[in-house]
């Protein structure tokens, strides 16, 4: 099997970022973003995906954390883009329901080359820590629009703002394991009527 792995450098006036993937990996995961709400978010991704990521970001946080957030979510959606390759083969769709106590969230994605966000999460609250959970939006409209996928994204139940932040990245992860699987009985095939994504 073809390693899929990738290595994306993205530099802005705002952000220098360095990302690097393997969509096959053990889940083993190195961050220095200087956003540590944002890293355990990026974790339970890696860990539930058992996908290896670094993600290392210098941004301009003097501001605030939105840049750095949404422009990890622009990388990392190139990353995937490149890791993933022509999909040949992919199950494509993805899904996981993931409880958290009284918190239970739902991720559904497809490799559909159709950039979509529904993110229907009401937080509760405006920060968790001193992270401002509006960055969430965009951090997976930016990882959307260039990992070419559509995304939807609901929060069932829950009161406590972690607890329903962390069973939205927990099963978006586990969602993008699921459509990344290797399906042997589409072997070499790109799973689309249309013979293209």
């Amino acid at each position: 099997m073809t390693q899929r792995t990738a290595e994306v450098v993205r530099n802005t006036k705002e952000t220098q970022i360095a990302v690097k993937i393997n969509l096959d990996g053990t889940g083993q995961c190195n961050f220095n973003t200087g956003v540590p709400f944002l890293e355990h978010m990026l974790d339970q991704i890696g860990r539930h995906g058992l996908i290896d990521l670094d993600v290392m970001c210098q941004g301009d946080l003097q501001i605030d954390d939105h840049h750095t957030t949404e422009d990890i979510g622009i990388t990392l959606g190139q990353a995937f883009t490149e890791a993933v390759g022509d999909k040949k083969g992919i199950r494509r769709y993805g899904h996981a329901y993931v409880p958290l106590d009284e918190a239970l969230s739902r991720v559904v994605v497809d490799f559909s080359g159709r950039p979509t966000v529904i993110h229907t999460v009401d937080y509760r609250r405006a920060r968790i820590g001193g992270f401002d959970v509006d960055l969430f939006d965009e951090f997976f409209h930016g990882f959307a629009n260039h990992a070419r996928i559509t995304l939807h994204i609901d929060n069932v139940r829950g009161s406590n703002a972690h607890h329903i932040a962390e069973t939205v990245f927990k099963a978006f992860g586990r969602a993008l394991r699921m459509a990344l699987e290797q399906d042997q009985r589409i072997a070499g095939v790109i799973p689309s009527t249309k013979g293209s994504l």
